[in-house]
C-alpha cells in the first residue's frame, strides 16, 4: 500500500511540474524558444524530460531556451541532487509571505525512481512523447506563441487528465449506487460544469463579477518579477482574499481547480447570455446552452481545448434533458430525438471545413435553442413556467454536480482536514440548490457521503465524526414535507448489482455504499481495526445509523441493507470478525505447531482473541447490543470446540498431546465462562451454560485419565515398597539418620509420583486427588504392616507361668539344687534364631523409621494440598460445586488417618516387644529366672540394675529424641511385668517371707529411681503411676499369712455375692502369694482348700 501511495503522489507531483514548465514556457518568460528535432509545438515534447534548472538559468539571463540542451541537461542531472545553480547554496525561493502561507504540507514527497537515462536519438517515426528527438529544428519565437498569452487552456487540457489530488487510500470498494453516464462525462467535466452552475447561482444573486483583462496580465509581471528577484529582496505578501461573495467565488474557484482563464470566459459568457432578457434570472438559464452561443472559437488558444469544452456542454445537455430527466417526455418525445441528433450535428461540424461547419453550427444552436428551452423549462415539483430551468435537475447529473461542489470543503494543502472557509462555502452552494434541485434532505445526504469519501481515502478520523453529525441531520421521513417526500421518492435509479438490475432510491443509492463498506470494514474488525478502537466505535456508529435511515427508507425491510435490528447487526459483524479471526488463528497455530501441539496453541491464541474482545472490541458493540459480549465469547467456545472434539473423542490414555491440549483448553473455557459471567452476573453462568454452551468436559475425561494413570501409579509404589522391605537390613543410614533406607526409598517414589501427576497440569477433580491420598495411605499402611510383621508374638518371649504348688519343707532348696524340666512351650530353634536377630538397636532402627514416615507422612499431605491449592481447581461458577465441595472435606478430614493410626500401633507395638523382649529373654536368666533365688536376701534386684543401665544406654544411643520416653516406659513396664512374674509366678523354687515384704520394697524404689534417674529419665509421677500396681502386690506379701487367709477366705464368700476381698486384692493374687509364702499353715490352707500339690510333685 505504501508503494502505491508513492506511486500515486509522484505520478501527482509530475503533473503539477508540466503544468508549471508549460506555463513559463508559453507567458513570454523566456527570450526565445528553441524547439528539438521533430517538434512543432510543446505538445510534441516531453516535459518530464525538461530540466527546469535550465529553464529558470535562461529567464533570469535573458537567453534563448534551447530544449535539446534542457533535455540533455536534465539527463546529465539526474544522479545528482537538484541545485537552483544561483551562486549562494543558502539562496532558495519562496512564493508566498511564511507568515501568511501555513503550515506545509506534511507528507513528504516520494522518492523518485532510479530509472537509466533515455540517450538522444534520431528517429522520425518516433511517437509524440519522443518526436523531439527528429533531425528537423524548428525554432518557435516568442511571437509564434502569443496565442498562448492571454490563454490557460493548455493548464485545462492538462487538468481534464489529472487524477484526482487525494491520498491514494483504497476506495475502490465505495461506488455510489447510480449508473454510468451514457456520454462518457468525465470527474474534471462534472467540476468545470458544478463551477459553471456555480457562477450561474451567485449570478442570479447579484454576485458575478467581470475580472478586468489587466489583473491576467498583471499575473505575469508578478511572476516574472519573483522569478528574477534576488536574494535580498523581500517577498511580497500575497493579496488578502476578497471579501463578500467575490472572494469566495475566487477560494471556489482555487479549491476546483479552474483556471483564471476559463473562470473570466465563462463569467463573460454569463454575462452576455443575459443581454437582451429583461427580467430573466441567470439561474433559469439553460447554462451549456447560453455558453455554447456566447462563447466564441476564438476565446480559445486553440481549436483542440474549444473542441473539448464544446463537447462538454453537450454532453452535459444530453445526461441533462435526454438521459436523466427530472420530468418524464410525455409529447415532448419526438422533441427529444430531435435534440440529439442537432447534438450530434454540431459535434459532426467540428469535422467539416471551417466555412461549412460554422454555418452548420450556427444554425444546428438555433434550432437546439427552440427544442431545449421548452423540454428544460417542463413544470416539476408545482413550480411555473420559466421559474426554473431543468436542465441539470434531473437525477444522477444533478448529484453529482453537487458532489464535485461538496469536495471543494478540503484543505489543498492537508485534504484530510476541511477549509477553514467551509461554512461559507457550504452557505454558498445553497445558492445552487434551485438549479440543481437540491433539498435539504439531499444535501446532507450527498456532504455525508463526501466526506465519508475523503476519510476512506484520507483515513481522517475527525472527518468521520463530521460524517456522524451530517447523518444525523438527515431528516426522518416523518420529518421531510410531502412535496419533498414526493420528490425524493421519484429519484429511483437503476443499477446493474451482481447481474441483475434493481432500482435503488436515492438514500439506498448514496448510503448502501457507506453500509457496505462499514459491514465489509466491521465484518472483520479484528483486522481492520487492531489498534484503533477509537475509529472502530466510529464506523460502528456510522453503520448504525446509515443502517436505521435505509430501514426507515425502505418500504420493505431488504437484508441486503441491513438487518432488522441493531442487536441483529452487531451480532451479525460479531459472528463474521470472530470466525475470520479464527480461521486466522488456525492458520498461525498450524505454522507453528513444531514442538507443541496445534490445538494447545489454538487455545492460547483464542484466549488472546477473547481477551481482545473484552478489553477493545466489546466495549463499543455493546453499546448497541448488551448481549454482545455472550455472543463472542459463545461463539469463540464453540469454533475451539469443533476443532477439539475429534481430538477428544480419540483420547484413550494420558499422552504428551493431551497433557499440551487439555489444560489450555480448560484454561480457554474458564476464561470464557469468566467473560460471561461478567456479562451476566456469576449466578446466572450455570443457567446460560445449559441453555447456550456445550461444554467441553475436559474435567470429567481428564479426571478418568488421570484415575486410571493414579491407579497404576499406585500399584508401581506397591511395588517398590514390598522391594524395599525385602531389601531392608534395618540398620540405620547414618548417626544423623538413624531410620532405615527402605522409608526414604519408598517416600522418594511416591513423592516422584506426586510430582509427576502436578506436572501433567491436566484438570483435575476432588476425586482423583480422593484416589491418590487414599493410594498413598493405603501405601503406608501395607508398610507399617510389613514392618510389625517381623515380630514375633509376644507369647513366644515370655515364658509360660508354672504350675502353682503350695509349700513343702525344704523344697524351695530341693528345687533349687533339682535341675527343672523345660517346659515344652518354649520357642523352639528356628523361632528363637528370628527373635535374636530382632536385636534391640535393630528393634529402634524398626521405631526410628516408623517415627521417620508418620512426620514426613505430615509433610506429604501438606505438600499435597499446598500443590493442589496453587494448581487452583477452576471455579465451576455453581456447576457441581456443592458435589466438589462435600468431597474436598472429606479428602481433608481422611487424609492419610489409616497409616497414621497404623503406624502409631506399630510404633507402640515395637515397643512393648522390645521392652518384653529385653526383661524376658535377653536378661531372662539374671532376671526371671534367678531373681530371690534361693532367697530375696541372697539375690537381690541391685544385681540386675547394670545389666539394665547397658541396655538403656544402648537404646538411647540408637533411637531418636521424640520416641525416647516411649521406649524407656515400655522397658520400665516390661521391668515391672518381670517383677510382678518373679513374686508371683516365680514357681516352687521361690519362696517369700512376709518379712521379705520390706526387701521387695527397697527393690521396687531401687527400680524406680534407676528409670527416674534423677530427673534425667522418665517424668517421676509417669513412674509412680506405673509402679503403684507392683507396690500394692509386694503390701499384700507383708501381711501375715492368716490374715492373707482370712481375706482370701472372705473374698470367696463376698465374690459369690458380688463383693471384693477387705485387702482389695483379687482372689489370684492372695493365691499365688500363699502359694510362694514359706509356712505350712498356708500349705495346710491350700492342700484342704484348693487342693493344690505340694512343690515336690
Amino acid at each position: 500500500m505504501d508503494e502505491e501511495n508513492a506511486f500515486e503522489l509522484l505520478q501527482r507531483y509530475r503533473r503539477d511540474r508540466r503544468v508549471l514548465l508549460n506555463f513559463i514556457l508559453s507567458a513570454n518568460l523566456v527570450k526565445k524558444v528553441v524547439m528539438p528535432p521533430g517538434a512543432v509545438s510543446l505538445d510534441d515534447v516531453d516535459l518530464d524530460q525538461v530540466s527546469i534548472d535550465y529553464v529558470l538559468s535562461c529567464a533570469k539571463k535573458g537567453e534563448m531556451l534551447e530544449l535539446s540542451e534542457a533535455i540533455r541537461a536534465y539527463h546529465d542531472n539526474t544522479g545528482f541532487p537538484a541545485m537552483n545553480n544561483a551562486g549562494s547554496a543558502d539562496e532558495f525561493f519562496l512564493v508566498t509571505s511564511p507568515d501568511l502561507s501555513g503550515s506545509p504540507p506534511r507528507r513528504a514527497p516520494p522518492p523518485i525512481p532510479v530509472c537509466t537515462p533515455l540517450p538522444i536519438l534520431s528517429n522520425s517515426n518516433l511517437s509524440k512523447s519522443q518526436s523531439f528527438h527528429s533531425q528537423q529544428l524548428q525554432e518557435l519565437t516568442v511571437d509564434d506563441i502569443e496565442d498562448f498569452e492571454d490563454d490557460d487552456d493548455d493548464e485545462e487540457e492538462v487538468d481534464s487528465l489529472r487524477a484526482p489530488r487525494r491520498n491514494p487510500n483504497n476506495a475502490s470498494d465505495l461506488v455510489l449506487g447510480l449508473p454510468p453516464f451514457a456520454t462518457g462525462i468525465t470527474d474534471d467535466d462534472l467540476r468545470e460544469t458544478a463551477y459553471e452552475v456555480l457562477l450561474a447561482s451567485a449570478g442570479a444573486s447579484g454576485g458575478l463579477i467581470v475580472p478586468s483583462k489587466e489583473k491576467k496580465k498583471d499575473k505575469k509581471s508578478r511572476l516574472m518579477r519573483k522569478l528574477v528577484r534576488s536574494k535580498s529582496d523581500n517577498v511580497e505578501p500575497q493579496p488578502q482574499r476578497a471579501s463578500g461573495l467575490a472572494g469566495l467565488l475566487e477560494t471556489m474557484r482555487t479549491q476546483l481547480e479552474i483556471s483564471q482563464v476559463m473562470d473570466v470566459r465563462t463569467r463573460q459568457g454569463l454575462v452576455n447570455a443575459l443581454v437582451g432578457k429583461a427580467g430573466k434570472r441567470m439561474d433559469t438559464l439553460l447554462v451549456p446552452l447560453e455558453l455554447l452561443h456566447c462563447i466564441a472559437r476564438t476565446e480559445f488558444s486553440d481549436r483542440k481545448a474549444y473542441v473539448r469544452w464544446q463537447k462538454r456542454q453537450l454532453n452535459m445537455l444530453e445526461e441533462g434533458l435526454i438521459n436523466h430527466p427530472v420530468v418524464g417526455f410525455g409529447e415532448s418525445g419526438r422533441k427529444a430525438n430531435d435534440l440529439r441528433i442537432l447534438l450530434a450535428k454540431i459535434e459532426e461540424s467540428e469535422s467539416l471545413p471551417p466555412s461549412t461547419g460554422e454555418i452548420q453550427r450556427t444554425e444546428c444552436l438555433r434550432s437546439l435553442r427552440e427544442i431545449a428551452i421548452p423540454l428544460a423549462e417542463r413544470p416539476a415539483r408545482g413550480d411555473l413556467t420559466g421559474e426554473v430551468c431543468h436542465w441539470a435537475d434531473g437525477y444522477h447529473v444533478n448529484v453529482k454536480l453537487y458532489e464535485k461542489l461538496l469536495f471543494s470543503v478540503f484543505d489543498i494543502l492537508d485534504e484530510g482536514k476541511l477549509t477553514e472557509e467551509v461554512e461559507e462555502i457550504l452557505e454558498l452552494l445553497k445558492l445552487t440548490w434551485r438549479i440543481l434541485g437540491i433539498s435539504e434532505t439531499i444535501h446532507y445526504t450527498c456532504y455525508a457521503w463526501v466526506l465519508f469519501h475523503q476519510f476512506v481515502v484520507t483515513g481522517e478520523l475527525g472527518l468521520l465524526q463530521h460524517v456522524i453529525g451530517q447523518l444525523k441531520k438527515i431528516p426522518l421521513k416523518e420529518q421531510r414535507g410531502p412535496q419533498e417526500r414526493l420528490h425524493l421518492k421519484s429519484l429511483c435509479s437503476k443499477v446493474e448489482v451482481e447481474g441483475r438490475f434493481r432500482e435503488l432510491t436515492f438514500l439506498q443509492s448514496y448510503l448502501s455504499p457507506i453500509q457496505k463498506w462499514a459491514d465489509k470494514q466491521l465484518g472483520d474488525y479484528h483486522l481492520h481495526f487492531a489498534e484503533s478502537s477509537l475509529l472502530m466505535e466510529e464506523i460502528v456508529t456510522v453503520a448504525m445509523v446509515v443502517q436505521r435511515l435505509l430501514l426507515e427508507d425502505s418500504d420493505v425491510v431488504m437484508l441486503e441493507y441491513g438487518m432488522a435490528t441493531d442487536r441483529d447487526q452487531i451480532e451479525s459483524y460479531i459472528t463474521s470478525s470472530v470466525k475470520h479471526a479464527f480461521v486466522r488463528a488456525v492458520e498461525v497455530t498450524a505454522a507453528m505447531a513444531v514442538q507443541e501441539h496445534s490445538l494447545a496453541l489454538l487455545a492460547e491464541e483464542t484466549k488472546k482473541l477473547l481477551k481482545k474482545e473484552s478489553t477493545i472490541y466489546m466495549p463499543i458493540l455493546s453499546q448497541w447490543d448488551p448481549q454482545a459480549t455472550l455472543v463472542s465469547a459463545s461463539l469463540l467456545h464453540k469454533l475451539y470446540g469443533n476443532k477439539l472434539k475429534p481430538f477428544v473423542d480419540g483420547v484413550e490414555h494420558l499422552t504428551e498431546d493431551v497433557v499440551s491440549v487439555f489444560p489450555a483448553a480448560d484454561s480457554l473455557e474458564h476464561c470464557v465462562l469468566a467473560f460471561i459471567a461478567s456479562a451476566t452476573g456469576e449466578e446466572n453462568v450455570d443457567a446460560y451454560c445449559k441453555q447456550k454452551l456445550s461444554l467441553y468436559q475436559i474435567e470429567t475425561i481428564s479426571g478418568t485419565l488421570v484415575m486410571r494413570w493414579v491407579n497404576s501409579q499406585l500399584g508401581r509404589i506397591l511395588g517398590w515398597v514390598e522391594r524395599a522391605i525385602q531389601q531392608e537390613r534395618w540398620d540405620p543410614i547414618s548417626a544423623q539418620q538413624r531410620h532405615g533406607s527402605s522409608i526414604v526409598e519408598v517416600f522418594r517414589i511416591v513423592e516422584e509420583t506426586v510430582d509427576q501427576l502436578f506436572a501433567l497440569k491436566v484438570p483435575m477433580r476432588y476425586g482423583e486427588l480422593s484416589c491418590l491420598f487414599r493410594g498413598i495411605d493405603n501405601s503406608f499402611q501395607v508398610y507399617a504392616n510389613h514392618v510389625i510383621d517381623k515380630l514375633v508374638s509376644k507369647e513366644d518371649l515370655i515364658p509360660p507361668a508354672p504350675v502353682l504348688t503350695r509349700y513343702k519343707k525344704e523344697s524351695g532348696i530341693k528345687a533349687f539344687v533339682k535341675k527343672e524340666v523345660i517346659d515344652p512351650r518354649l520357642p523352639d530353634e528356628r523361632r528363637s534364631s528370628q527373635i535374636n536377630v530382632l536385636s534391640t538397636p535393630k528393634l529402634c532402627v524398626l521405631l526410628n523409621t516408623l517415627y521417620y514416615a508418620i512426620s514426613q507422612l505430615n509433610k506429604l499431605e501438606d505438600s499435597i494440598w499446598e500443590r493442589w491449592t496453587k494448581k487452583g481447581p477452576r471455579d465451576n461458577f455453581g456447576i457441581k460445586r456443592s458435589v466438589d465441595d462435600k468431597m474436598r472435606s472429606s479428602v481433608q478430614k481422611d487424609a492419610f488417618d489409616g497409616s497414621r493410626k497404623d503406624i502409631n500401633a506399630g510404633i507402640d507395638r515395637i515397643c512393648e516387644f522390645t521392652g518384653t523382649k529385653i526383661i524376658f529373654w535377653d536378661l531372662r536368666e539374671q532376671f526371671i529366672d534367678n531373681l530371690y533365688k534361693p532367697s530375696v536376701s541372697q539375690s537381690r534386684l541391685e544385681s540386675l540394675i547394670d545389666p539394665l543401665d547397658v541396655v538403656l544406654n544402648q537404646l538411647c544411643d540408637v533411637i531418636v529424641e521424640p520416641l525416647r520416653d516411649r521406649i524407656v516406659t515400655a522397658l520400665l513396664q516390661a521391668s515391672l511385668d518381670g517383677f510382678l512374674r518373679v513374686i508371683l509366678d516365680g514357681g516352687p523354687s521361690r519362696v517369700f517371707y512376709h518379712t521379705d515384704a520390706k526387701l521387695l520394697e527397697e527393690d521396687l524404689d531401687i527400680l524406680k529411681e534407676f528409670f527416674i534417674s534423677g530427673g534425667d529419665g522418665l517424668p517421676r509421677g509417669a513412674v509412680e503411676n506405673l509402679v503403684a500396681r507392683v507396690r500394692h502386690v509386694i503390701k499384700f506379701h507383708g501381711c501375715e499369712t492368716r490374715v492373707l487367709i482370712d481375706d482370701l477366705k472372705s473374698g470367696s464368700s463376698l465374690a459369690v455375692q458380688g463383693n471384693g476381698s477387705k485387702l482389695g486384692a483379687d482372689t489370684q493374687t492372695l493365691l499365688r502369694i500363699l502359694c510362694h509364702r514359706n509356712d505350712s499353715e498356708a500349705s495346710q490352707f491350700l492342700k484342704k482348700q484348693y487342693k493344690i500339690p505340694k512343690s515336690a510333685a
